[in-house]
Order: C-alpha cells, then sequence, then structure tokens
C-alpha cells in the first residue's frame, strides 16, 4: 500500500459486526492510492489532562485526530477506534480537525481555575503533521501561548515546525518552549517504509541544529526502538543528536497494544518478510512473551535480558556523549500568572 503504512483495515475492537468490502478482481488496482479525508469537527475541549505516572508532563493538546504521518508502530492508532472508524487505513486517512482549537484554548487559559501549568502538544498525534501546513491551527495555538506567556513542550517528527521559528523564539526568551524530536532511524529506506509521510531523518536532524543554533531547548526522542530493527542505531543516533546540539536524548520500547499488533504484523510481513519471525520474537522476549504491555514504566521501557541491553547501550549513549552538557532547562511557569496579574491590574 504505497504512502501508508497499514495495509488493510482492522476491525474496530468496539463493534460486534465488521464489514468487509471485498473488491472486483477486474477493477482491483493495489497501486491506486488511497486519498484522506479531512473532516472538521467541533471539539468541545482541547487541554486534555494526563493521568499516567511514567509520562512528564500534565496536560496534552492534539489539534487532530488521527494522524496522515501513517506510522506503523503508533501507540495512537487505538484511539480512532472511539469514534467508529479503526486502526488501520482509517488512522491515517480519516482525520479530523478539531478546527475551534483555537478558541477552546484561549477560553481555557482565561479560565481562572487554570494556573499556567506547561501543555504538551502532540501527546497523542503529530500537530505538525502534513495538513498543518494548509491550515496553521498548531501556529495558532502557538500565538496563543505566546499571548498568554504559556509554556508549552512540543514533540514532532516534521520539520514544517521550523516555519514556526519566529513563534518558538519569542516564547524561547521567556524560557517558555522545549521541543523533542522523535527519529525512529538513521536509515531512509526504513524511515520511508515505517513512516510514510514523515519528514526525512535528514530534515529532523536539521530541526535539532536549526533549534540548537536559536538556544532553542531541544531533545531527540528515538521513539520506538524496535528489536531487530533499528535498536543497533541507538550510539551513532544519540552521538549524532548531541553534535548537532541535542541537550537530552530518550528512547521507548515499542508496545503493540490491542489493533496495533495485527497493524504492525502486517506491515512487517511486507516490507521484510524475512525479518518479521525474528523481531516479533524479539518484541515478545521484551514482554514477557507478549507483543503488548499495558503496565506502567514497563511499557516504556521493556523486561528481560534483551530489554536489559537495549536499556545498557542506553546507558552507555548518555554517559558518552550527554554527560556533563548543559541539561534541559525547566520552564518558567510564573510568567503565566505575572501576565494574569499585569491583565487585571489594567482594570
Amino acid at each position: 500500500m504505497k504512502g501508508r503504512g497499514a495495509q488493510s483495515q482492522v476491525a474496530n475492537r468496539f463493534e460486534s459486526r465488521v464489514k468487509v468490502h471485498l473488491p472486483i478482481i477486474t477493477d482491483y488496482k493495489p497501486e491506486e492510492k488511497i486519498k484522506t479525508d479531512f473532516q472538521r469537527v467541533t471539539a468541545k475541549t482541547i487541554v486534555t489532562k494526563v493521568t499516567s505516572p511514567d509520562l512528564n508532563f500534565e496536560y496534552s493538546l492534539n489539534p487532530y485526530q488521527g494522524c496522515e504521518h501513517g506510522c506503523s508502530y503508533c501507540y495512537a492508532r487505538p484511539t480512532h477506534a472511539y469514534w467508529g472508524y479503526n486502526a488501520g487505513l482509517d488512522f491515517e486517512s480519516k482525520i479530523m480537525v478539531k478546527e475551534n482549537a483555537p478558541e477552546l484554548l484561549r477560553k481555557k487559559l482565561k479560565s481562572k481555575a487554570w494556573r499556567g501549568e506547561t501543555i504538551m502538544f502532540s501527546g497523542n498525534t503529530d500537530c505538525y503533521q502534513p495538513v498543518e501546513k494548509e491550515l496553521e491551527i498548531t501556529r495558532q495555538l502557538l500565538q496563543i501561548c505566546l499571548e498568554f506567556k504559556q509554556s508549552v513542550g512540543i514533540i514532532t517528527k516534521n520539520d514544517l515546525i521550523l516555519r514556526d521559528l519566529d513563534i518558538l523564539e519569542a516564547l524561547n526568551k521567556e524560557r517558555l518552549v522545549q521541543v523533542a524530536v522523535s527519529i525512529t532511524t538513521l536509515n531512509e529506506r526504513l524511515r520511508r517504509e515505517m513512516e510514510p509521510r514523515t519528514s526525512t531523518t535528514f530534515n529532523r536532524l536539521r530541526i535539532v541544529q536549526k533549534l540548537a543554533e536559536k538556544s532553542i531547548p531541544v531533545s531527540v526522542m528515538m521513539a520506538p526502538v524496535i528489536p531487530g530493527l533499528n535498536d543497533h542505531e541507538m550510539l551513532q543516533l544519540a552521538a549524532n543528536a548531541a553534535k548537532l546540539g541535542a541537550r537530552g536524548f530518550y528512547y521507548t520500547l515499542i508496545r503493540l497494544n490491542d489493533e496495533v499488533a495485527q497493524v504492525f504484523e502486517e506491515w512487517l510481513g511486507v516490507a521484510f518478510p524475512k525479518r518479521k519471525d525474528k523481531v516479533l520474537n524479539l518484541i515478545r522476549s521484551c514482554r514477557d512473551g507478549n507483543l503488548g504491555e499495558k503496565k506502567f514504566f514497563d511499557r516504556m521501557r521493556g523486561t528481560g535480558s534483551y530489554a536489559e541491553m537495549i536499556r545498557s547501550q542506553y546507558q552507555l549513549a548518555i554517559k558518552k556523549y550527554y554527560h556533563g552538557k548543559r541539561k534541559m532547562a525547566a520552564l518558567d511557569k510564573t510568567r503565566f500568572e505575572q501576565h494574569r496579574h499585569r491583565q487585571l491590574s489594567l482594570f
């Protein structure tokens, strides 16, 4: 399936009946591309409280539901089922656009109960996926954050973020922004197969370089590490990121929960059929015989000897390339309250 991570529609786990569309063989064109359908929706809320103890942020913001990047391993795929879609091709071809996101964010920041806690952009799906180039919803949201002196974190794998360098610089002057760039592999063929509509690895490394040149705090997330596919790249990726100015380097281990397992297995069978069994067995060795894991903390790092080997490799990378480097400075949450008091004093 050209340009897509998922290779099929998968059953929605909340539906008791499943529709299967059988193509007429004479009309079937496997090379035909599936067009993306963008659906404008009116959301009720835009800032979500995060309750997971193994995540280092309290609130997240996602202007889009579903993600056209099409990463075959994406942990967010099962969330599409809540909207009546599936975690396969629907997740990356039926994108819900929260067109009232700027209005909702402004209302949230004006709330008396809001105290300026840091908001993570892209806690679920990428806020800089391709359609953002046209719609500029994320840019509007960042402008509102700058206006209110609201601290933000951003995680992305799209170099479209450099379009908003002017706003990021302004936020950084107030110590209100940090950026994490998700880079999974240095192998461009693997990137193209596994993350078909993301920015190239070269362009993602360029994000790190450009942000570092502007003194904007930037780190790199190797997420996920996939045993048998990209785990051997960790040291080289950590070295390259450090050389370009990354202040931090982190990783998560692949977890194939719910429908993601089917999506990833199908993709693996098409993209790397000879490696399929090896990769899946290595993942199981890190997940107590399973492909997925939902327990907090364990879901990020895995268990067993192979997971420990990956963790040791990571610790070596940190010691070798990041020891003594300037750390990611804490964001200044007091700016928000100071701004609020200044606004009130006008009355």
